[in-house]
Protein backbone atom coordinates (compact mmCIF):
# COMPACT_ATOMS: atom_id res chain seq x y z
CA UNK A 1 0.00 0.00 0.00
CA UNK A 2 3.10 2.43 0.63
CA UNK A 3 4.35 1.48 -2.73
CA UNK A 4 0.79 2.66 -4.00
CA UNK A 5 0.43 5.78 -1.59
CA UNK A 6 3.47 6.75 -2.90
CA UNK A 7 3.21 6.29 -6.93
CA UNK A 8 0.20 8.29 -6.44
CA UNK A 9 1.45 10.90 -4.70
CA UNK A 10 4.56 11.69 -6.45
CA UNK A 11 2.06 11.71 -10.01
CA UNK A 12 -0.43 14.00 -8.49
CA UNK A 13 2.91 16.20 -7.32
CA UNK A 14 4.44 16.09 -10.42
CA UNK A 15 1.24 17.78 -12.30
CA UNK A 16 0.68 20.03 -9.78
CA UNK A 17 4.02 21.39 -10.24
CA UNK A 18 3.88 21.34 -14.35
CA UNK A 19 0.60 23.07 -14.17
CA UNK A 20 2.18 25.87 -11.84
CA UNK A 21 5.32 25.65 -14.24
CA UNK A 22 2.79 26.17 -17.09
CA UNK A 23 0.50 29.08 -15.50
CA UNK A 24 3.89 31.07 -13.92
CA UNK A 25 5.04 31.06 -17.42
CA UNK A 26 8.96 30.50 -19.21
CA UNK A 27 10.75 33.07 -17.16
CA UNK A 28 10.90 31.00 -14.28
CA UNK A 29 13.04 28.55 -16.44
CA UNK A 30 14.96 30.67 -18.20
CA UNK A 31 15.62 33.68 -15.56
CA UNK A 32 16.40 32.39 -12.54
CA UNK A 33 16.26 35.68 -10.07
CA UNK A 34 16.76 35.04 -5.47
CA UNK A 35 13.46 35.06 -5.42
CA UNK A 36 13.12 31.83 -8.07
CA UNK A 37 15.79 30.23 -6.47
CA UNK A 38 13.80 30.27 -3.24
CA UNK A 39 10.39 29.27 -4.88
CA UNK A 40 12.22 26.44 -6.36
CA UNK A 41 13.76 24.87 -3.49
CA UNK A 42 10.64 25.24 -1.30
CA UNK A 43 8.18 23.51 -4.01
CA UNK A 44 10.51 20.63 -4.04
CA UNK A 45 10.86 20.06 -0.31
CA UNK A 46 7.06 20.24 -0.33
CA UNK A 47 6.55 17.72 -2.61
CA UNK A 48 9.88 15.61 -1.42
CA UNK A 49 8.68 15.81 2.08
CA UNK A 50 4.89 15.15 1.48
CA UNK A 51 6.03 11.62 -0.04
CA UNK A 52 7.22 10.01 2.76
CA UNK A 53 5.16 11.60 5.46
CA UNK A 54 1.83 9.11 5.60
CA UNK A 55 -0.41 12.26 7.15
CA UNK A 56 0.21 14.06 4.28
CA UNK A 57 -2.62 13.40 1.88
CA UNK A 58 -3.14 14.36 -1.78
CA UNK A 59 -5.62 17.28 -0.70
CA UNK A 60 -2.49 18.58 1.31
CA UNK A 61 -0.38 18.70 -1.28
CA UNK A 62 -2.16 20.13 -3.71
CA UNK A 63 -3.11 22.79 -1.31
CA UNK A 64 0.47 23.54 -0.63
CA UNK A 65 1.46 23.25 -3.94
CA UNK A 66 -1.49 25.91 -4.68
CA UNK A 67 -0.83 28.29 -1.84
CA UNK A 68 2.59 28.56 -2.90
CA UNK A 69 2.09 28.83 -6.47
CA UNK A 70 -0.32 31.86 -5.56
CA UNK A 71 2.13 33.68 -3.39
CA UNK A 72 4.98 33.29 -6.61
CA UNK A 73 2.02 34.34 -8.97
CA UNK A 74 1.38 37.65 -6.90
CA UNK A 75 5.08 38.07 -6.45
CA UNK A 76 5.21 38.09 -10.33
CA UNK A 77 2.47 40.23 -11.18
CA UNK A 78 3.91 42.66 -8.50
CA UNK A 79 7.03 43.04 -10.65
CA UNK A 80 5.35 43.46 -14.01
CA UNK A 81 2.96 46.09 -13.04
CA UNK A 82 5.31 48.41 -10.51
CA UNK A 83 9.06 49.10 -11.34
CA UNK A 84 10.07 49.92 -7.92
CA UNK A 85 8.76 46.79 -6.66
CA UNK A 86 10.70 44.76 -9.50
CA UNK A 87 14.13 45.96 -8.02
CA UNK A 88 13.10 45.20 -4.75
CA UNK A 89 12.17 41.50 -5.60
CA UNK A 90 14.61 40.99 -8.43
CA UNK A 91 17.26 43.64 -7.59
CA UNK A 92 18.53 45.30 -10.94
CA UNK A 93 21.28 44.75 -13.65
CA UNK A 94 25.24 46.13 -13.12
CA UNK A 95 27.35 47.61 -15.62
CA UNK A 96 30.61 46.07 -14.14
CA UNK A 97 32.75 47.49 -16.87
CA UNK A 98 32.13 50.76 -18.30
CA UNK A 99 33.96 51.94 -21.23
CA UNK A 100 36.84 49.81 -20.66
CA UNK A 101 36.86 50.24 -16.75
CA UNK A 102 36.10 47.58 -14.03
CA UNK A 103 33.82 48.98 -11.89
CA UNK A 104 35.54 47.86 -8.77
CA UNK A 105 32.41 48.65 -5.95
CA UNK A 106 29.95 46.98 -8.41
CA UNK A 107 32.18 43.89 -8.46
CA UNK A 108 32.46 43.67 -4.86
CA UNK A 109 29.22 44.14 -4.39
CA UNK A 110 27.70 41.39 -6.55
CA UNK A 111 30.60 39.31 -4.52
CA UNK A 112 32.71 38.39 -7.30
CA UNK A 113 36.46 38.04 -7.70
CA UNK A 114 38.57 38.19 -10.41
CA UNK A 115 38.52 34.51 -11.70
CA UNK A 116 34.80 34.32 -11.57
CA UNK A 117 34.51 37.47 -13.97
CA UNK A 118 36.78 36.00 -16.19
CA UNK A 119 34.74 32.96 -16.15
CA UNK A 120 31.72 34.36 -17.07
CA UNK A 121 33.46 36.59 -19.63
CA UNK A 122 35.17 33.13 -21.43
CA UNK A 123 31.39 31.76 -21.67
CA UNK A 124 30.66 35.00 -23.91
CA UNK A 125 33.83 34.12 -25.62
CA UNK A 126 35.89 37.30 -23.99
CA UNK A 127 39.18 36.41 -23.35
CA UNK A 128 40.39 39.53 -22.74
CA UNK A 129 39.35 42.25 -20.76
CA UNK A 130 41.08 44.60 -23.17
CA UNK A 131 37.99 43.36 -25.84
CA UNK A 132 35.41 44.88 -23.36
CA UNK A 133 33.54 48.64 -23.86
CA UNK A 134 30.14 47.09 -21.57
CA UNK A 135 29.77 44.47 -19.07
CA UNK A 136 26.47 44.11 -17.50
CA UNK A 137 26.01 41.43 -14.64
CA UNK A 138 22.31 40.66 -14.72
CA UNK A 139 19.83 39.52 -12.36
CA UNK A 140 20.18 35.93 -12.80
CA UNK A 141 23.87 35.95 -12.55
CA UNK A 142 24.86 35.62 -16.31
CA UNK A 143 26.90 38.72 -18.18
CA UNK A 144 26.48 40.13 -21.45
CA UNK A 145 28.92 41.80 -23.02
CA UNK A 146 29.40 44.53 -25.58
CA UNK A 147 33.25 44.87 -27.19
CA UNK A 148 34.94 47.80 -28.40
CA UNK A 149 34.43 48.44 -31.79
CA UNK A 150 38.16 46.76 -33.33
CA UNK A 151 36.73 43.79 -31.50
CA UNK A 152 32.84 43.62 -32.65
CA UNK A 153 32.31 40.20 -34.98
CA UNK A 154 33.30 40.00 -37.43
CA UNK A 155 36.19 42.22 -36.81
CA UNK A 156 36.22 45.55 -37.42
CA UNK A 157 40.12 45.49 -37.63
CA UNK A 158 40.12 42.74 -40.78
CA UNK A 159 38.14 45.27 -42.50
CA UNK A 160 40.57 48.08 -42.02
CA UNK A 161 37.65 50.52 -40.65
CA UNK A 162 38.16 53.19 -38.78
CA UNK A 163 37.92 53.21 -34.99
CA UNK A 164 35.33 54.98 -33.28
CA UNK A 165 33.73 55.32 -30.09
CA UNK A 166 31.05 52.69 -29.10
CA UNK A 167 27.82 53.75 -27.32
CA UNK A 168 25.84 51.83 -25.12
CA UNK A 169 22.07 52.79 -25.43
CA UNK A 170 20.39 54.35 -22.20
CA UNK A 171 17.13 52.75 -21.27
CA UNK A 172 14.99 56.00 -20.83
CA UNK A 173 11.04 54.68 -20.34
CA UNK A 174 10.21 51.46 -19.11
CA UNK A 175 6.48 50.02 -19.00
CA UNK A 176 5.05 53.97 -18.91
CA UNK A 177 7.69 54.89 -16.61
CA UNK A 178 10.66 57.23 -16.35
CA UNK A 179 14.01 55.42 -15.56
CA UNK A 180 14.89 58.28 -13.04
CA UNK A 181 18.29 56.91 -12.89
CA UNK A 182 19.42 57.51 -16.38
CA UNK A 183 18.33 60.28 -16.83
CA UNK A 184 22.04 61.51 -15.52
CA UNK A 185 23.33 59.65 -18.44
CA UNK A 186 22.22 61.76 -21.10
CA UNK A 187 21.62 65.09 -19.83
CA UNK A 188 17.76 64.89 -20.32
CA UNK A 189 15.56 66.33 -17.72
CA UNK A 190 11.68 65.14 -17.42
CA UNK A 191 10.52 68.36 -19.73
CA UNK A 192 12.71 67.13 -22.80
CA UNK A 193 11.72 63.97 -22.69
CA UNK A 194 8.08 64.57 -22.53
CA UNK A 195 8.54 67.19 -25.51
CA UNK A 196 10.64 64.42 -27.29
CA UNK A 197 7.93 61.54 -26.68
CA UNK A 198 5.00 64.33 -27.56
CA UNK A 199 6.62 64.57 -31.35
CA UNK A 200 5.79 61.05 -31.99
CA UNK A 201 2.05 61.44 -30.91
CA UNK A 202 2.52 59.76 -27.60
CA UNK A 203 2.49 60.39 -23.66
CA UNK A 204 4.83 58.91 -20.85
CA UNK A 205 1.91 56.44 -19.99
CA UNK A 206 1.88 55.02 -24.01
CA UNK A 207 5.38 54.30 -24.06
CA UNK A 208 6.68 50.31 -23.58
CA UNK A 209 10.10 50.88 -24.05
CA UNK A 210 12.56 54.21 -25.21
CA UNK A 211 16.09 53.98 -25.27
CA UNK A 212 18.58 56.70 -26.25
CA UNK A 213 21.51 56.62 -28.49
CA UNK A 214 23.82 59.21 -29.06
CA UNK A 215 23.84 58.60 -32.86
CA UNK A 216 20.13 57.52 -33.59
CA UNK A 217 18.49 59.83 -30.46
CA UNK A 218 15.32 58.57 -29.12
CA UNK A 219 13.87 55.59 -30.25
CA UNK A 220 10.10 55.06 -28.63
CA UNK A 221 8.36 51.66 -28.93
CA UNK A 222 4.69 52.30 -27.29
CA UNK A 223 2.18 49.81 -26.37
Amino acid sequence: MDFLRITIETMVGFAALFTLTKVIGKSQITQITPFDFIAAIVLGELIGNALYDKEIGISMILFAVTLWGVLIFTIETLTIKFRRVRKTLEGSPSLIIRRGEIQRDLLKKAKLDMNQFMHLLRDKNVFSIQEVEYAVLETNGSINVLKKFIHQTPTNELLNQTPKAVELPVTIITDGEIVDENLKEIEWDLEHIKDEVEKQGLTIQDVMYAEWTQEKGLFVMPF
